[in-house]
């Protein structure tokens, strides 16, 4: 019998972050192994406490048939628990989380503990979670989860074509959802220090998700007077996205907080070397010697490697090579694919386990 799978996401499946990448990229290779997998995206906005999302996950799943597994992306559950419950005795629920909710940038701390202990109970109602990096399955270990009903599937990576990453000057690139998470006005920040410098930077990304932020970087950009040196190009399609990889020379991702950090894993699989922070699994993602890393939030610390790296074209060489050595081990998505089929066929044949209410 072919394996069947609903996939449910909030807003639109073609979306073009790194979380919405992973999904589709997950999708298409269980399609390709056989699976059925229907993708469900959901109207409302989330993770908030929005009656239209709700109401979609709540119709969504009550459409399903007893018995079926279902893929939930975290986004979508975390911030709906009652639904979750109400549905997990009778449904094969499963958690994907990139990261939790209540570790995004920005929230206050009334907004953080309610969304921790909203995912903690919507967790609680579910058969399995499969999280997309080591790092975020210790982080939930706090969730009081019992270790056999989490997984961790890494995202694979598209291999891209080799960058020669030796212009003079350096073509820097960010690439990364606008957003206060991303780090992206530490980086203008940081530059506006080394305007001294010779370089050029492209910062790509969505500027839909927090528009506000998005205007102020643009903002920030003209006052810091780098408007011919700073370009924010928005969200890009397959072909310029591999085109400004290979275009590059420095790959910049200046996250406070990622949980996994994918771009940075694209840019190596192009060969590129990376300046990236500690925050959250990128200290895990970059491999060693093929870039540096520095504490996140910290502007002083990104200015001064910054300035290293432009200045030192031989430093930044020795990190491209070790770039070009760390590629060869980097896994596709083929394998991610596999290992994600490998834990729901393990789930569907397993004795069917009730969760504990929270």
């Amino acid at each position: 019998m072919t394996p069947r799978l609903d996939f449910i996401v909030p807003g639109d499946p073609g979306q073009r972050t790194g979380g919405y990448l992973y999904d589709a990229h997950i999708v298409a290779e269980l399609r390709r192994l056989g699976w059925t997998v229907d993708v469900h995206g959901l109207p409302g906005r989330f993770p908030e406490d929005d009656a239209g999302a709700r109401a979609a996950l709540e119709r969504t799943l009550a459409a399903l048939p007893d018995g079926r597994q279902v893929i939930v992306d975290g986004l979508a559950l975390g911030g709906l628990p009652e639904v979750a419950i109400r549905h997990g005795h009778r449904l094969a629920l499963v958690a994907l989380v990139h990261h939790p909710l209540g570790d995004e940038r920005g929230l206050s701390v009334a907004r953080r503990h309610c969304l921790l202990a909203s995912e903690r109970a919507a967790l609680a109602a579910v058969r399995q979670v499969i999280t997309t990096s080591r790092f975020t399955a210790r982080r939930i270990a706090d969730f009081g989860l019992q270790p056999a009903r989490v997984r961790t599937v890494e995202p694979g990576v598209t291999p891209l074509p080799l960058a020669m990453a030796e212009g003079e000057p350096p073509r820097l690139l960010c690439i990364g959802t606008l957003s206060p998470r991303k780090g992206q006005d530490l980086l203008v920040r940081a530059l506006h220090r080394v305007c001294g410098l010779s370089w050029q930077c492209d910062i790509i990304g969505s500027r839909t998700r927090d528009p506000d932020f998005a205007r102020a970087l643009a903002a920030l950009v003209t006052e810091t007077g780098l408007d011919e040196r700073i370009r924010l190009h928005g969200e890009c399609d397959d072909a310029r996205l591999r085109a400004a990889y290979t275009g590059a020379d420095l790959f910049v991702l200046p996250s406070h907080y990622e949980g996994y950090g994918m771009v940075v894993t694209e840019a190596i699989s192009a060969g590129l070397p990376v300046l990236t922070t500690t925050g959250g699994a990128l200290a895990e993602t970059l491999p060693t010697g093929a870039g540096l890393a520095v504490p996140p939030g910290d502007v002083d610390a990104l200015a001064d490697a910054l300035a290293a790296l432009i200045r030192d074209r031989g430093r930044r060489h020795a990190l491209r090579d070790g770039a070009r050595r760390a590629r060869a081990a980097l896994r596709d998505w083929p394998r991610a694919g596999a290992e994600f089929a490998a834990v729901l066929t393990a789930l569907e044949r397993s004795p069917c386990s009730t969760p504990s209410r929270p």
